[in-house]
C-alpha cells in the first residue's frame, strides 16, 4: 500500500479541519455581521444556524452519495463546494445572499469529515488515526473562536470565509495526487433511500433546531418542544424504516453490535461533557470574569491541541495496557479534572482555567481513539462511510441536546441562586456524568483487534 505523503494527509485532513472550525469561527463575528450588513441580530445569527441545519441535513446524504458516486470523488467535489461557498461567503453583499451562502457550506461541508475518516480507517493507518480524531472532533471547535477573533482583528469578518480559498485549493492539490484504490470505488447499482432520508434530515434538522431554540429562548418555549417532539418521533420512524429496507440511508447494522453501540454511546456522552464546557465556559469568563472574547478564546486553544497529543498517547496505552483500563481510566481522570470547574470563581485566572481544560482534553484523548476502534472494528472497508457517518450524526445531536439542556439549566441556576453557584453546579454535573460513563465502559473488551499499519 502507497505511503500518504504529507501533501496527501492535508488534502484529506484540511477539508474536515475546515468545516468543522466553520460551525464556531462565525460566533464571534455575529455582531460585525450585522453592523456591517444592517441587520438584526436575530436575522445574522442565522448566519450560525444555517450553516449547522444545512451541515445536519447534508450528512444523511453522504453515505449514499459515496456508495454510489465513490469516496473519492465526492470529497473532492464537496471540497471544491465548500471553497467556491466560502468564496461566496466572503463576497456575499446582503445578509440573504450570506445566509444561503453559508447554508450551501454546511451542505457541502457536511461529507468532508465522515469521508476522510473513512480513508484513513480504510487504509489501516492506526498511528494516524487518534491524531486524526483529536484534531477533527475536538480541536477544531476548540480553536474556532479565537481563529476567528484573530481574523477579524486583523481584517474584518470577511476574512473568516477568504481563509478557507488558500487552504482548501492546497488541499484539492494534496487529493488529486492520493493513489488509486485509497476508498472503495463506486457502486453503480448502489440505490437511493428518498424516504429514509427525508426521515433523517428532517429529523435532525428539527432536532437541531429545537435544542438550539431551547437553548436561547428556555424549554418552556412551545416552538422548542414542538420542534424537537417532531425531531424525535421522525428520527424514530426513520430507526423503523431503517429495520426494513435493503439499503437504507444510513445503515444502522452498526448498532447490532453491543460493544459497538456501547463505543458509540460512550463518544456521545464525551462530546456532551466536552464540549458543554467549549460553549458554557466562555459565557461566564466574559460575563462573570469580564474577559474579552478574544482572551477567552486563547485560554480555550490549549485543550485542542492537548486533545490531539492525548488521543496520539492513548493509542499507544492502548496498545499496552488495554481498551478498558485506558477508558475508563480517562473517564475516570476527565471527571476529577471536571470537578476543578468547582473552584473557579471571579478572581480565578485564565491560566488556571486552561491548566484545568488542558487536564480534561488529555482525558477525552486518551479515550476517544480506543472508542472508535471499538465502535468500527465490526465494519467491512465499504461499511466505514456508514460507521463514520453515523457517529457524527450521534456525536452532533447528542452534543446539541446535552448544551442546550446544560445551557438553559446554568440560565435558570444562575437567575436563582447566582452565576458563580450555577456554573459549578453544571460542573458537578459533568464530572457525575463522566464518572457514569467510566463505569458504563467496564463492559468494553480488553483487546480489538487492529489492521496492518502503514507508517504515514
Amino acid at each position: 500500500m502507497r505511503r500518504l505523503t504529507g501533501l496527501m494527509q492535508l488534502g484529506l485532513m484540511a477539508g474536515p479541519l475546515l468545516s468543522m472550525i466553520d460551525s464556531s469561527i462565525v460566533n464571534v463575528a455575529v455582531p460585525d455581521i450585522a453592523a456591517e450588513l444592517h441587520t438584526g441580530l436575530a436575522g445574522a445569527q442565522w448566519v450560525v444556524s444555517g450553516y449547522l441545519l444545512a451541515l445536519a441535513a447534508g450528512l444523511t446524504t453522504t453515505s449514499y452519495l459515496a456508495r454510489r458516486f465513490g469516496t473519492m470523488r465526492i470529497y473532492s467535489a464537496a471540497l471544491a463546494c465548500f471553497i467556491a461557498a466560502s468564496a461566496a461567503c466572503a463576497l456575499a453583499p446582503g445578509i440573504g445572499t450570506l445566509v444561503a451562502a453559508r447554508a450551501l457550506q454546511g451542505c457541502t461541508g457536511a461529507p468532508l469529515v465522515p469521508l476522510a475518516m473513512s480513508v484513513l480507517l480504510g487504509r489501516g493507518a492506526a498511528r494516524r488515526i487518534p491524531v486524526a480524531a483529536g484534531l477533527l472532533f475536538f480541536l477544531a471547535p476548540a480553536i474556532g473562536p479565537s481563529f476567528g477573533g484573530l481574523l477579524i482583528a486583523a481584517g474584518g469578518w470577511r476574512w473568516i470565509f477568504l481563509v478557507n480559498l488558500p487552504i482548501g485549493l492546497l488541499a484539492l492539490a494534496g487529493v488529486r495526487r492520493l493513489p488509486a484504490g485509497t476508498a472503495p470505488p463506486a457502486d453503480g447499482h448502489a440505490r437511493p433511500d428518498p424516504v429514509g432520508l427525508g426521515l433523517l434530515s428532517a429529523g435532525l434538522v428539527a432536532a437541531l433546531y429545537g435544542a438550539g431554540r431551547a437553548t436561547s429562548a428556555g424549554w418552556g418555549d412551545r416552538l422548542a418542544v414542538a420542534t424537537l417532539a417532531a425531531g424525535a418521533v421522525l428520527l424514530a420512524a426513520y430507526v423503523l424504516w431503517a429495520r426494513r429496507t435493503a439499503e437504507p440511508a444510513v445503515d444502522l447494522t452498526l448498532l447490532r453490535h453491543g460493544r459497538a453501540a456501547l463505543a458509540l454511546g460512550l463518544s456521545v456522552l464525551s462530546s456532551v461533557v466536552a464540549f458543554a464546557a467549549v460553549f458554557l465556559l466562555p459565557v461566564f469568563t466574559e460575563s462573570v470574569q469580564h474577559h474579552t472574547a478574544l482572551a477567552t478564546g486563547v485560554a480555550l486553544l490549549p485543550q485542542g491541541l492537548i486533545t490531539g497529543v492525548g488521543a496520539a498517547a492513548g493509542q499507544r496505552l492502548a496498545g499496552r495496557f488495554g481498551v478498558r483500563p485506558l477508558v475508563c481510566a480517562g473517564f475516570v481522570l476527565l471527571a476529577a479534572a471536571t470537578a476543578g470547574l468547582l473552584f473557579v470563581s471571579a478572581g480565578t485566572p485564565l491560566w488556571a482555567t486552561a491548566l484545568i481544560l488542558s487536564g480534561r482534553a488529555a482525558a477525552i484523548g486518551f479515550g476517544i481513539t480506543p472508542l472508535l476502534s471499538v465502535m468500527l472494528e465490526p465494519l467491512a472497508a465499504a461499511q466505514l462511510a456508514d460507521g463514520n457517518t453515523l457517529f457524527n450524526i450521534a456525536q452532533r445531536l447528542g452534543g446539541s441536546l446535552g448544551v442546550g439542556v446544560l445551557g438553559s439549566l446554568l440560565a435558570a441556576r444562575a437567575v436563582s441562586v447566582g452565576p458563580i453557584a450555577g456554573f459549578h453546579e453544571i460542573g458537578l454535573i459533568l464530572s457525575g456524568l463522566a464518572l457514569l460513563a467510566a463505569l458504563l465502559a467496564l463492559p468494553l473488551p480488553r483487546r480489538v483487534a487492529e489492521a496492518g499499519v502503514e507508517p504515514a
